[in-house]
């Protein structure tokens, strides 16, 4: 199987498709696992993704995904309402994503377009995020390809193709269709963002088939690695925040005996500067630890826009680097549930609120 990813552009995508095999030398053959996947090159003014970005870059997620995918899950119709309706009550809001999928019988190929994201979350301190798509066929999780980054933007349009040539039907109807949305960083991990997966052999794929899918969160376990509860009570006389750690629960174990040692850090952002730090007492083996401990933050009512609270929950360590276990970012250009609080906050002065938050990667 060779993999081709291909500009949106009709003529562009006829011309390549007839010509990329032997332009690049890659065989239109199916290969097996070990194939080689080729991509277009980095539009000018484009991000590349170098080997140091996919090094940064969780590693977890598809392994996990991969092996979670069981005989239930491939039985599993995609995009069936009811599914949508029950999930849509469970989780939050993490945006959504348009793709088409078809198969063409007489060449044997796989298309795959990625179209664009909608209302996407905040990953980044400035409040927005640089989104790319990851695309792969599961099982197999060697092969993947990427759209390009899109800087700034939480409503991005990608409109990228991509060819999968050489890849018999009766292998076709055995993948399933794993899209994972994540946000670029160049000095860090990148994000995750939410992910889709749509098993093939419940999709017609005779013609090319349009979806918009709600996105989940990514299974490299930012969607289990616990919730905590806080509160915010906002003076503007004083012009003050006091930021109270209550609690948390079902903390993800980042030790080998299977539990964590958590502390909370609490930074304040101005214009994505750090300007002040605190931070709890670490609760020894303790996976649903309680703190209990306000910290005052000085915040002038002016700076309110530019200012962004950052909750990293920690695991310490003796031994070695302290692990951490998830993140929230408070401001009023985070994602919903944490503009939600951050809103209620301003809306109630003097008053603490306090909400559950999930934690992220």
């Amino acid at each position: 199987m060779s993999c081709w990813s291909l500009p949106s552009s009709p003529s562009a995508l006829a011309s390549l498709s007839s010509s990329a095999a032997s332009a690049t030398g890659v065989s239109a053959n199916w290969l097996p696992a070990g194939g080689k996947v080729v991509n277009t090159a980095p539009v000018p003014g484009q991000t590349p993704h170098d080997e140091s970005d996919r090094r940064t870059e969780p590693r977890s997620s598809v392994s996990d995904l991969v092996n979670s995918l069981t005989s239930e899950m491939l039985m599993l119709s995609p995009g069936s309402e009811e599914d949508e309706a029950h999930e849509g009550c469970s989780r939050e809001n993490l945006g959504r994503i348009q793709f088409s999928v078809g198969y063409n019988f007489q060449e044997s190929t796989l298309t795959v377009k990625i179209m664009k994201a909608q209302e996407l979350p905040a990953k980044d301190f400035s409040g927005t995020s640089d989104p790319f798509v990851k695309i792969y066929l599961l099982p197999d999780k060697k092969h993947k390809l990427e759209t390009k980054v899109k800087r700034k933007n939480l409503n991005p349009h990608w409109n990228e193709t991509f060819l999968f040539e050489g890849f018999p039907y009766e292998k076709v109807v055995q993948r399933v269709l794993y899209l994972q949305v994540l946000d670029y960083d160049r000095f860090s991990r990148n994000d995750p963002i939410g992910e889709v997966s749509i098993p093939l052999n419940k999709v017609d794929l005779t013609q090319m088939q349009t979806f918009w899918k709600d996105l989940k969160p990514c299974s490299d376990g930012s969607g289990s690695r616990g919730e905590l509860l806080l509160s915010l009570c906002y003076n503007p006389s004083a012009n003050s925040i006091i930021v109270n750690i209550i609690k948390a629960r079902n903390l993800k174990a980042m030790d080998i005996g299977g539990t964590s040692d958590p502390y909370v850090k609490v930074w304040l952002m101005y214009k994505d500067k750090r300007v002040e730090k605190k931070k709890t007492v670490t609760m020894k083996r303790n996976l649903n630890p309680i703190f209990n401990e306000s910290f005052a933050f000085d915040i002038p009512t002016e700076k309110l826009r530019e200012t962004t609270i950052i909750i990293t929950v920690m695991d310490k360590d003796r031994l070695s680097r302290n692990d951490v276990i998830g993140k929230i970012y408070l401001s009023w250009k985070s994602g919903p549930g944490e503009v939600k609080h951050w809103k209620d906050m301003i809306a109630r002065p003097r008053q603490p609120v306090a909400q559950w938050h999930q934690l992220k990667a």
